[in-house]
């Protein structure tokens, strides 16, 4: 079976060149998504991002925009004053919507509100609205949310075109998987006086961030239903947030949380919040992103939710991209979103004797690691990507 070459999300952004921010703002997202943390999921140097932004001497407007250049497309539409003044970006934008509209929710527009001029102008895409912020004097914190808010976007549209891999969609059902809110799960514990502040905090930053929806303990539960059961099933679905707090590793809920994220391979990210010390470090939180915060000061809240969104969004990535590998005897393979470790064996469906290959995100891992599975599973085979690209012929 052929290899799919497209790139699986191609982004755009444009402005107008009289806008004095415009190359800042897009070197800035530039960076965050050409960065190895995203092409170790979506192979090569990371997603492919594309400027807009000088005019083509013939029309007076930007390049146009090749929606099958990438499995998925997103433009960002940095609108500001001189945007809404010329007419033929004016019109470049209306012609490129047109032609997003008619590829479905693989490819969407984005407008930024860089100032007020937006509502006046017509546009009818819903936007990041930065003419709104104007509580935040930080320039690079403004940077960090708006970078967090599309992030989040870029997520739900993946979601939506891996649900069209799958299956076919009609209109109505591809807007209404885009709608769905991605759950975040807030790990934390009660038995010190930071997790539940901390997580309360953190609640609160994900609704700001385009209202994404939060499990945060036994208040969200219905109602009849068993907690055990219904914890645990929340977090097989869901992004994880674990608050590391003094006390977090002692207690039995926590831990099983964690374990229970591990098993069933969701994005999580652990918040290393402890005020003296850890009595017990758990095992098990390794192997993922780990963002510091000071528990008193609870300065790096949106560092913790923008993280967890690039890792929602590499998971979704990463399974956009096994979609387009699988081949005859898949079977023989279990794909990991993330390097593989030894709770890696407790969520396979056969046992751990049997041969078995684990195919992870590159790069491969240390001979070290690798000598843990020959002693514990001498017939598990460790694969990233690449290799097993390479080694079971799968045509490029």
């Amino acid at each position: 079976m052929p290899l799919q070459t497209r790139p699986f999300l191609v982004v755009y952004i444009a402005w107008h060149p009289a806008f004095q921010r415009g190359k800042e703002i897009a070197k800035h997202l530039f960076d965050h998504y050409r960065r190895e943390h995203f092409g170790n999921i979506a192979g090569g140097a990371g997603l492919s991002v594309i400027y807009r932004y000088a005019s083509d001497p013939a029309t007076g407007a930007p390049l146009s925009i090749d929606f099958e250049e990438g499995e998925t497309s997103a433009v960002v539409v940095l609108f500001d004053d001189e945007f809404s003044k010329s007419d033929e970006y004016m019109e470049w934008l209306e012609a490129v919507s047109l032609s997003s509209e008619n590829c479905g929710m693989r490819s969407m527009v984005f407008p930024v509100a860089m100032d007020a001029s937006l509502t006046k102008s017509g546009v009818s895409e819903q936007a990041v609205r930065w003419d709104r912020w104007s509580d935040i004097q930080d320039p690079q914190i403004k940077l960090q949310k708006l970078t967090t808010d599309l992030t989040y976007q870029f997520s739900r549209m993946l979601r939506s075109y891996l649900e069209c891999l799958r299956r076919p969609l009609t209109e109505d059902e591809e807007l209404l998987g885009y709608l769905q809110k991605v759950q975040i799960f807030l790990s934390h514990s009660k038995h010190d006086g930071d997790g539940e502040r901390i997580a309360k905090a953190v609640r609160e930053a994900l609704y700001d961030a385009q209202g994404l929806g939060s499990f945060f303990d036994v208040k969200d539960i219905p109602t009849g239903t068993r907690f055990d059961r219904v914890l645990l099933a929340q977090v097989r679905v869901s992004a994880v947030v674990a608050i590391h707090t003094d006390s977090f590793s002692s207690r039995e809920w926590c831990r099983r949380e964690i374990i229970e994220a591990k098993r069933y391979n969701v994005p999580l990210v652990v918040a290393n919040c402890i005020q003296d010390a850890d009595e017990r470090g758990f095992p098990y939180m390794g192997n993922v992103p780990l963002v510091r915060m000071e528990p008193n000061l609870m300065d790096r809240i949106d560092n913790i939710v923008g993280r967890l969104l690039d890792e929602v969004l590499k998971d979704f990535l990463w399974r956009c991209r096994l979609e387009t590998v699988r081949r005859d005897g898949i079977e023989e393979a279990v794909f990991l979103p993330r390097p593989p470790e030894l709770i890696s064996l407790a969520g396979l469906n056969c046992d751990a004797q049997s041969e078995v290959t684990l195919v992870y995100p590159d790069p491969p891992i240390g001979s070290e690691e690798q000598r843990l599975f020959e002693i514990i599973a001498p017939l598990v085979k460790l694969r990233s990507i690449t290799e097993w690209i390479a080694q079971s012929g799968v045509q490029t």
